[in-house]
């Protein structure tokens, strides 16, 4: 069985260190210095904007639109197109070395999915993979509910020596994802359905975060060899030194 680091620390307060941290451990796991990990935590209130987003005309007022609702503006480790976090989300990240990490694209997307639905069905949620027409940031290997609503995203980046899986579960407070991604996705001329968005609560009521952060740590028990851990400061300074490039100042 693998071994698998798994960190659940918050950095509260620090919007700007959400995602590099999560890019701190990637750029070790790559370097042969820190070995898998699974991150996953209580997010802070932002909007992670993708690379695509950054080179649309209403990019400026994407981001203003999200600051004016409470939102911090940064910019997305992985892939794909704006999608939000906030205190009733879990940002879920998985550093894994690999020497050759395009090999392993499809198979990460899998190992990911079927992940999120054991997890989820573990709390009585209808959970498949697949995208649900309409859904903010949509991707093939979304994870939703019946069928009908979006319940957590996920994207990857690849790097020299390891590749990063990541996104968004959807715990609770769908209200507040379609009420900041309306103006952010008319400001990017991004078609959706508001619909479409859900939450683990919505479809269970009575589940909290904390509850679906259980489930899928129960989840990686019984697939890896899990040694609970903490950030190390070596770590947290690399991730202090990386904010800059995930903060959007416009």
């Amino acid at each position: 069985m693998a071994r698998l680091r798994l960190i659940q620390e918050r950095t509260p307060g620090r919007p700007d260190l959400g995602t590099a941290v999560s890019h701190a451990i990637l750029l070790r796991a790559a370097s042969g210095v820190g070995p898998a990990t699974f991150r996953l935590h209580r997010a802070e209130p932002v909007v992670a904007f993708g690379r695509q987003d950054a080179h649309s005309p209403g990019f400026t007022r994407a981001v203003d639109a999200a600051r004016q609702l409470g939102f911090a503006p940064v910019l997305r480790l992985a892939g794909g197109r704006a999608a939000v976090f906030h205190e009733e989300t879990l940002a879920f990240a998985h550093a894994t070395p690999d020497a050759q990490p395009r090999t392993g694209t499809r198979r990460r997307f899998e190992e990911s999915g079927d992940l999120m639905v054991a997890a989820l069905r573990r709390l009585g949620v209808d959970a498949r993979v697949g995208e649900v027409p309409g859904e903010y940031c949509p991707g093939a290997y979304s994870v939703n509910a019946r069928g009908a609503v979006k319940l957590i995203g996920v994207g990857q980046r690849l790097i020299a020596g390891a590749a990063h899986t990541g996104g968004v579960i959807v715990a609770g407070g769908e209200d507040r994802i379609r009420e900041v991604l309306i103006p952010v996705y008319e400001a990017l001329r991004l078609d959706w359905d508001p619909a479409t968005c859900g939450s683990v609560a919505g479809e269970v009521p009575g589940v909290t975060p904390d509850a679906v952060a259980a489930a899928i740590a129960a989840e990686l028990r019984e697939r890896f060899e899990v040694i609970d851990a903490s950030l190390d400061e070596t770590t947290f300074e690399l991730a202090d030194s990386l904010a800059s490039e995930h903060t959007l100042t416009l």
